[in-house]
């Protein structure tokens, strides 16, 4: 079976084959193809359904050149992905920026699950993105945050973490308790200053209009007009994730991110972020969004470890299930 497409533009056809012909050598590996190029006419030899995919994951790298005016080792692997998996990615491309970096780069949704997250933030007043490291739910978060506050839609700026460790191990840290959580907040901190810039963070920190904060500092609050993130929330407990929904106000806004299957709580102690979803399920206002494997936007490997110890952690419970079965 043979297909041909034809791209006419210079700057097309470099930038959708890749670097000695990197990103076809991809679709050829993942679709099991042989892949031609003559000058920008392409010719693709191989199996039906194989030649099929890879056109269309060519026409789609061509379309995400001609809206975004570049196509990212990410966005290759991503349509590899969607081709294959039969999702329609393409309007992700030319979707509106989320924010503007301090540095002039426009921040975007980069995978339709990011997509879905984001949309469920813009239309609910708490939105939990529930998913796997390296899927943006703390970035996005955060660009959402700044942008509402540019906006003039919000006061102030909260972002809190639990500080798991806030027993003896951080009583051995120097300096006052602030000093002692900043370590946990650290991936907090670095994304604000990529927002604003470090001397305008500093500026609104000073007029407290941003404020980053252990969950602790959260008790006894009710905080209105405001953008709340929890980071890490699976390491919240039942009681800290109801006192901290409990803290909303009026015209505020909350994020909660968290990863399931990174729970760092002692033995014995359930998860607030696991619970949460059972008893908040069905009520308007609040939305549950998941991110998989499939939204990794780190390095690629980030995602075939993540499948990986999915893999390691399904064989141990069919281990147990089987071991429980012959007692």
């Amino acid at each position: 079976m043979e297909r041909n497409i034809s791209l006419q533009n210079g700057e097309q056809i470099l930038a959708v084959f890749g670097d000695f012909d990197k990103n076809l050598k991809k679709i050829q590996t993942a679709f099991d193809v042989s892949i031609v190029n003559r000058g920008g006419d392409i010719k693709i030899s191989g199996g039906e359904t194989g030649t099929a995919l890879a056109q269309k994951a060519i026409e789609s790298l061509a379309k995400i050149f001609n809206t975004e005016g570049e196509i990212t080792d990410q966005a290759v692997n991503y349509t590899i992905d969607s081709v294959r998996d039969g999702i329609d990615h393409e309007a992700l491309y030319g979707s509106d920026c989320v924010c503007i970096t301090a540095k002039g780069k426009p921040i975007k949704s980069k995978t339709m699950g990011q997509k879905k997250y984001v949309e469920a933030i813009k239309n609910n007043t708490i939105t939990f993105g529930i998913g796997p490291a390296g899927t943006g739910k703390t970035y996005l978060a955060v660009a959402l945050a700044v942008k509402a506050f540019k906006n003039k839609e919000v006061s102030r700026i909260i972002l809190t973490r639990p500080a798991v460790e806030a027993g003896e191990k951080l009583g051995f840290l120097p300096g006052d308790l602030q000093n002692k959580v900043d370590p946990y907040l650290r991936p907090l901190y670095d994304a604000l200053y990529e927002m604003f810039g470090f001397e305008t963070y500093q500026k609104h920190v000073e007029r407290g209009s941003i404020e980053v904060a252990p969950l602790a500092y959260m008790r006894g609050r009710t905080i209105d007009d405001s953008f709340i993130i929890l980071d890490e929330a699976q390491n919240t407990t039942p009681e800290q994730m109801k006192m901290f929904l409990t803290r909303v106000g009026f015209n505020s806004r909350v994020i909660v991110t968290g990863d399931v299957t990174q729970i760092d709580l002692p033995d014995g102690k359930k998860s607030g972020l696991k619970e949460v979803e059972k008893i908040l399920k069905d009520i308007d206002g609040i939305s549950f969004c998941y991110l998989s494997d499939k939204d990794v936007v780190r390095h690629q490997l980030v995602q075939k470890i993540i499948k990986a110890y999915d893999r390691f952690e399904q064989k141990k419970l069919a281990r147990q299930n089987e071991k429980r079965g012959n007692r």
